[in-house]
């Protein structure tokens, strides 16, 4: 009947608009960047309270398969007191090109390595970004880097073995000044556990036992 409303039916009014609003600005207010940021707090001030629960340890199984060709998998992880798994086990396959004697199967490890700086650095800028209420709507980087095989191959003591520099290149998209660009790219380096990583260098233990 005319006037009526059906069973269950919400009838809208001014105010209820306006609640639906605020609600809906609160909901999206809540991630920033695709962060939640309210876990993202509540993480900081869990960790103010129990600091052991920061600690955390990441691990792969690597098999060698052919020649420059292995392959790694990410299982689990330790961290906030506890082994977590990962929803699946990822693979990843490295390998070298042709014209290092591979058969191009995947990247090779130092590829790898430029991609693990690359978005290690972009999600640190991601997530502080968001902290301090900063949303951003694209980014991309370029990353490269010089090796001289002189090293790897034992031709040349005075020859790095690894990279000799490392270029990263950052093209943002953002609602900020040419001054706050450049600021919140910063905080990518700042906090990146890679870039920290391999820019301060890190204690590897190696060992070995028989299969």
């Amino acid at each position: 009947m005319p006037g009526r409303d059906l069973p269950g039916q919400v009838v809208k009014t001014k105010n209820n608009e306006n609640e639906e609003i605020k609600m809906n600005t609160k909901q999206a207010l809540k991630k920033i960047n695709g962060v939640d940021v309210d876990r993202l707090f509540g993480t900081i001030d869990d960790i103010k309270k129990t600091a052991t629960i920061a600690k955390f340890k990441f691990r792969v199984r690597n098999q060698w398969i052919d020649c420059g060709h292995n392959r790694s998998e990410v299982r689990d992880f330790y961290g906030a007191g506890q082994n977590i798994d990962h929803l699946e086990t990822f693979v990843l396959d490295a390998d070298e090109a042709e014209i290092l004697l591979g058969e191009d199967k995947g990247p090779n490890p130092v590829e790898y390595l430029l991609h693990a700086l690359a978005a290690c650095v972009t999600s640190s800028i991601v997530y502080h970004a968001a902290a301090k209420g900063i949303e951003i709507e694209e980014i991309e980087s370029y990353v490269d880097g010089d090796i001289d095989l002189q090293g790897f191959l034992g031709m040349r003591q005075d020859v790095r073995r690894g990279y000799e520099a490392i270029r990263m290149r950052f093209k943002v998209k953002a609602n900020v000044s040419d001054e706050e660009l450049q600021e919140v790219v910063k905080l990518g380096p700042a906090f990146s556990p890679v870039f920290d990583s391999i820019t301060r260098g890190v204690p590897v233990a190696v060992t070995a036992e028989r299969k």
